[in-house]
């Protein structure tokens, strides 16, 4: 059975989307394909980001995941999109879903740490759920 490909999409791709995928990849990997894109080029990965996913999963993002565009995305399945509040473009998808999460950056260690937590526990929900919604 082909496995799901579930794409984590952002403005920016550059913090909350590259968490996600980071997070999937280590939570969830063996159900599902993570990826993650924005609808705006990134310079590159919010540090804060980076140093929070290393701290609490010993996983640097860094050397594995790099800023994307939408259309890099191979055929996507699943669309969880973070709570930019814009209007994303569409991806063609079986199933979407906002996770409403709320953008840490500038907001401290806290924040991110909030963050991934929120993410974690996304991620296991969807990874219980994701065979009954495709």
């Amino acid at each position: 059975m082909k496995k799901i490909n579930v794409a984590f999409i952002c403005v920016h791709n550059s913090c909350r989307s590259q968490m996600a995928e980071a997070i999937a990849t280590l939570l969830a990997s063996d159900t599902f394909n993570a990826y993650s894109a924005g609808t705006e080029v990134s310079r590159g990965i919010n540090s804060d980001a980076i140093n929070i996913i290393k701290e609490i999963y010993n996983y640097d993002l860094s050397k594995t995941q790099s800023p994307k565009l939408i259309q890099e995305l191979p055929n996507i399945d699943v669309v969880i999109t973070m709570g930019c509040n814009v209007d994303c473009p569409y991806i063609p998808h079986k199933y979407m879903e906002d996770w409403g999460l709320e953008d840490p950056t500038n907001k401290g260690r806290d924040a991110f740490i909030d963050t991934a937590k929120t993410i974690e526990e996304k991620v296991l929900d969807l990874k219980k759920r994701i065979h009954l919604i495709i």
